[in-house]
C-alpha cells in the first residue's frame, strides 16, 4: 500500500469502551451536585431534561449526520432552572459548571476503558514511519480526557472530534479535515476504523484507503461497502504495511 499517513478512528477501533448512559448513578448524582447550586432537581426530572434536551438539539439541526453537544445540554439545564442562589455564585463557578457535568456524566456512565491488545506497540512503530491522526464520534468534554488516560493521546495530530462540529461520521467533511491537516493526498491517507458505515464508507466518501478492525463493536455492513483490509489483530496492519 502506498500510504503516507494514517489516521484511525478510536472507541471500538483502538480503545475498548463500555458505557452505560442511562443508569440511575448519574442522574442521582447531577440532582445531588445540582441542589449545592441552588438548583432542585430530582433524577428522573434531571434525566428526562438531559435527554429531552439532546433530542432537541438533533431535531434542529440542519445536517445530515447531527451531533449534539453535551456541555450544551448542561448548560441549558442549570440555565432553565437556576435560582437567586445560583445566580449569586461565582461567575468562573457558573461557567465552568456545565463542563463539569458533562464530564461527570460520562466518568459515572463508564463501565470499561482500556486498549485492545498491542495497539501501542503498533503506535510505537507507525509514529516512527507516518504522522499519524484521528477522525472521532465524540465530545471533547471527554474524548481528551478518555485518549490520555489510555495513554495515547500524544501520538496524533491532528485530533478531530465531531462534537466540535456539530455532524458525525459519515460526513465526509471530519475526514478532509484530517487529511489537510495531515497535508497528504487522500488516496495516500489510510483510515482504520471499526464501523463500516460511519469509518469505512465515510472514509472512502473522502477518497481515503480502509482498513476495518473487526472488534466486537460497529456496523460491519452497509450498502455492499467492503473496506480494503480487514485486520483483527494490530500485527496484521504492522505486516501488511511492511513496517515493525
Amino acid at each position: 500500500m502506498e500510504i503516507r499517513a494514517i489516521a484511525f478512528d478510536v472507541n471500538g477501533t483502538l480503545i475498548e469502551i463500555r458505557t452505560d448512559e442511562h443508569v440511575d448513578e448519574i442522574f442521582r448524582a447531577a440532582g445531588h451536585f445540582l441542589t449545592y447550586q441552588g438548583i432542585d432537581l430530582r433524577r428522573h426530572q434531571v434525566r428526562d431534561l438531559y435527554f429531552e434536551f439532546l433530542k432537541q438539539q438533533r431535531r434542529s439541526s440542519g445536517e445530515e449526520h447531527p451531533e449534539f453537544d453535551a456541555v450544551e445540554i448542561w448548560r441549558r439545564i442549570i440555565d432553565e432552572n437556576m435560582t437567586d442562589f445560583t445566580r449569586a455564585l461565582p461567575p468562573e463557578k457558573l461557567a465552568q459548571m456545565p463542563l463539569f457535568m458533562a464530564e461527570m456524566y460520562r466518568g459515572i456512565s463508564r463501565r470499561r476503558l482500556k486498549l485492545y491488545p498491542h495497539v501501542r506497540k503498533m503506535l510505537n512503530i507507525l509514529r516512527q514511519h507516518y504522522p499519524l491522526a484521528l477522525v472521532t464520534d465524540a465530545q471533547s468534554a471527554y474524548a481528551r480526557g478518555e485518549l490520555h488516560r489510555a495513554g495515547i493521546l500524544d501520538y496524533f495530530d491532528p485530533i478531530i472530534v465531531s462534537g466540535d462540529h456539530g455532524y458525525r461520521k459519515p460526513d465526509r467533511r471530519l475526514f478532509q479535515f484530517a487529511i489537510d491537516a495531515l497535508g497528504v493526498a487522500a488516496e495516500q491517507t489510510l483510515y482504520v476504523g471499526n464501523d463500516m458505515k460511519r469509518d469505512i464508507y465515510g472514509a472512502r466518501e473522502a477518497g481515503m484507503r480502509t482498513m476495518l478492525f473487526n472488534s466486537d463493536q460497529g456496523t460491519k455492513e452497509y450498502l455492499g461497502c467492503v473496506a480494503e483490509h480487514t485486520i483483527t489483530d494490530y500485527r496484521e496492519l504492522l505486516a501488511i504495511l511492511g513496517v515493525g
